[in-house]
């Protein structure tokens, strides 16, 4: 069969037999068929290794003039070249479903995150079948593919374990390895992992040494070693996004020791001293001016004096956290170079996928899930200075204030989700491609956006954009190549427009022109409602002499503004953005949204063996009475373990036995456990166990009493002071029968939590006095999973 290039529009490769002589015997001197080729990419097609960090500002890493250090990224872009124009969305998941698809975010679904998708096309978190990703054409075009890290592009009720996985990576997504995580973060010291569809946990404890990036970068490295070793002549398209560097800030003590007491002076002293090294390193203009802080941003000599020690760390560990992510990038690089194939593989190392995130409100967090359950006052100046040895530790769950993120996004105004302005979408990106680039150390300023990489992709790889893909037509893809960047500095930018829009933060950039609308502030969700959308104000900047969008021009030029205000509108209407959608409730609430839930009802059955199940895979028990049954059999011997257990050490609740005695324990934040404890241990035998919870009513987050049975006999009796109204966490899962990832409670470990007896099913029903969140805050819970 041939595999002619022309061929390669419509993928797979049509199969077809060479047409000749069909001989009756084998052995007939005349028979004759020409050799089967393997499927391959066109001669010289480079490898591929992009790399995507998580919630890095365009001011952080020091290839950028940031604070922190990031000598893998300085050594690439000392061989490579610098984009100092490159967009994201403002939001990982869109930002990730763009950059896979090289379409714009509403094209595939993905106007937000998948936590809040609705029914309308832009939203709905489903990539169309007309829309295939990048590592799907690769595969069909003879590339081996993997990726290692986070993926929250999959629809929240397809997450359980059983599906479907049309949207998971190595099935519908194209890549043929990966080794990840699904969701928006995780606990970079106890992961949920998955190896493919399949629940595996972390090869070692953080007592032993691990940590999710190292582990990430580990496994892409023996992957890429092993695919060299067997395929030497079949390029690779390797993915590496790891969760970091996302909160939780989670990092080994020895790095944040790195940045010891150089934060003291505050975000705004850290602004200008960023701000003057981007100009020493010629990544922003000469000209650029360094933005203004908005009223919003507590200025660092405003803030309590007690708690500026407290701030100082969290960036310290920030900073450490990002040198280790950069240094674990670092042994990709070199295995890719120790391979002998560094020469010929294109790498895009995109630090950011959204500017740096600033939902740790202005005071940080220790366990950033007090404040996503409106708990955040347990969080005192006093207690945080008590944890200051312990941030970025597996004994936390920590963010930085709003004021380093803002800093970290120097010299742009705002910071992640907003995707009006700079701070929120512009990241520094660095390409490296010595087969391809001739130039080494330079700097390219054209408008670049994600959607632009997968278009340089296949032109890099010689292929052509396919017209149908699994039998289903194409739509074209909507990025533009950067090809012609990479040995023409000074070229004309052939990306000259792109909208963006995030939550109602809207904007619109073309040919250096930007007319852009801040609609709402990311961490004031629970503040007044937004203003009507064609109330908003929008601003005006002339990229061609303001670089960082500081000199607002639209009271001077509104018909200038009007022009752009309507090709914003014209573009919206055109890449699925209409309806416009800052709704609350209404995206929240699964029937309302339009979106599917798994689960219905006020019954939920579970059976041993289950786990991993996210929150969205199990009935909410939060704000209300609720009851846990459960059918076991005690041995001779005894018994103990988990029977069900949702969350973990940052919040969540457990049944279990200990000491021979049947246990609930409810875990507030890891701040607060409250137990009970039945009075006498469990006989031998075939029970059936009940722990019921009375909710106190009168509100959210309230207490109740709890109530031990065993076969219909009351038990044992005790108080849950204060409950977590909204989530337990963003990784941690329910199972039954053991607990995987943290612990909720102290009396057992993951090792030792497996429940020693048999348990034949559990049963968890619902009270009907439950008390509804408050949807400003469930949509404040949903977007801090991004």
């Amino acid at each position: 069969m041939t595999r002619a290039d022309d061929a390669r529009t419509a993928l797979p490769i049509p199969d077809r037999p060479a047409p000749g002589l069909t001989t009756y015997d084998a052995k007939d001197p005349d028979t004759a068929y020409p050799p089967i080729e393997p499927l391959r990419p066109p001669a010289g097609a480079p490898n591929v290794l992009i790399v995507l960090l998580d919630d890095v500002g365009f001011g952080a890493a020091s290839a950028f003039g940031g604070p922190c250090r990031t000598p893998t990224a300085e050594r690439l872009a000392a061989a490579g070249l610098k984009y100092n124009r490159f967009h994201t969305t403002a939001l990982c998941a869109p930002t990730r479903a763009a950059l896979l698809s090289g379409r714009n975010h509403h094209s595939v679904g993905m106007g937000s995150i998948t936590e809040t998708a609705t029914a309308a096309p832009g939203n709905n978190s489903l990539r169309p079948n007309t829309k295939a990703p990048l590592a799907m054409t690769l595969k069909l075009n003879g590339y081996s593919t993997a990726q290692f890290g986070k993926c929250h592009e999959v629809p929240v009720w397809q997450s359980s374990p059983m599906g479907p996985f049309d949207a998971w990576p190595s099935a519908g997504g194209g890549f043929e390895k990966f080794y990840g995580f699904i969701g928006g973060e995780n606990n970079q010291w106890d992961p949920a992992l998955y190896d493919g569809t399949t629940p595996v946990e972390p090869p070692a404890t953080p007592e032993q040494g691990y940590h999710l990036t190292e582990d990430l970068a580990d496994h892409a490295c023996t992957w890429m070693r092993q695919q060299k070793a067997l395929m030497p002549d079949k390029p690779f398209f390797v993915y590496f996004a790891p969760g970091a560097t996302h909160a939780p800030h989670h990092v080994p003590a020895e790095w944040p020791e790195r940045y010891r007491g150089q934060f003291d002076d505050g975000w705004d002293a850290l602004r200008e001293r960023t701000f003057a090294r981007q100009k020493e390193l010629g990544v922003i203009p000469p000209d650029a001016q360094l933005t203004e802080r908005h009223t919003e941003i507590t200025a660092w000599d405003d803030m309590p004096d007690e708690l500026k020690p407290v701030l100082a760390r969290q960036m310290e560990v920030y900073a450490g956290f990002l040198e280790h992510t950069d240094h674990q990038v670092g042994r990709l690089i070199d295995t890719v170079e120790e391979l002998g194939v560094l020469d010929n593989t294109l790498i895009y190392y995109i630090v950011g996928d959204n500017g740096a995130s600033a939902e740790g409100t202005m005071n940080g967090a220790f366990n950033e899930m007090a404040n996503f359950n409106g708990m955040a006052a347990l969080e005192t100046p006093e207690f945080l200075r008590s944890k200051m040895a312990e941030f970025g530790s597996p004994t936390s769950y920590n963010h930085y204030s709003v004021g380093w993120a803002w800093a970290m996004c120097t010299p742009f105004q705002w910071t992640k989700q907003v995707a009006s302005h700079w701070g929120g979408t512009r990241n520094g990106t660095i390409v490296h491609w010595p087969a391809g680039i001739t130039e080494r150390g330079g700097l390219r300023s054209q408008f670049t956006h994600v959607i632009d990489v997968a278009p340089t992709i296949l032109e890099a790889a010689g292929l052509p954009e396919p017209v149908s893909v699994n039998g289903v037509q194409q739509s074209p893809i909507e990025g533009t190549s950067m090809l012609y960047t990479f040995d023409q500095a000074d070229a004309g930018e052939r990306h000259d427009a792109q909208y963006f829009e995030m939550a109602g933060n809207r904007g619109i950039y073309y040919k250096g022109w930007s007319a852009v609308t801040k609609h709402r502030t990311p961490w004031n969700l629970m503040g007044p409602p937004p203003p009507p959308f064609d109330e908003d104000v929008w601003e005006l900047y002339d990229g061609a002499g303001d670089y960082s969008q500081a000199d607002d021009l639209a009271d001077k030029m509104p018909e200038k503004l009007a022009h752009l205000q309507r090709l914003w509108l014209l573009e919206a209407a055109k890449y699925n953005v209409l309806p416009l959608d800052d709704r609350t409730a209404e995206r929240i609430n699964p029937d309302l949204a339009g979106r599917p839930t798994l689960i219905r009802g006020t019954t939920q059955m579970l059976y041993p063996g289950m786990g991993r199940l996210s929150e969205n895979s199990v009935v909410s028990i939060k704000n209300r009475s609720f009851s846990v049954t459960a059918d076991i059999d005690i041995p001779e011997t005894g018994a103990t373990g988990v029977i069900i257990a949702q969350g973990g050490r940052f919040g969540g609740w457990t049944v279990y036995v200990h000491d021979d005695r049947l246990r609930f324990v409810y875990n507030v934040l890891g701040i607060r456990h409250f137990a009970t404890t039945a009075e006498q241990p469990l006989p031998a035998g075939r029970h059936q166990i009940l722990m019921d919870f009375a909710y106190d009513g009168g509100g959210l987050g309230k207490g109740g009493t709890v109530t031990l049975s065993v076969d219909g006999s009351p038990a044992g009796t005790g108080r849950v002071d204060a409950t977590q109204p909204m989530v337990f966490s963003a990784d941690e899962t329910t199972d039954v029968g053991y607990e995987s990832g943290t612990t909720v409670s102290a009396d057992y470990t993951t090792a030792t939590s497996r429940f020693t007896g048999k348990i034949h099913w559990v049963r968890i029903d619902l009270g009907g006095d439950g008390h509804e969140p408050d949807p400003q805050e469930k949509l404040r819970i949903a977007l801090a999973r991004q």
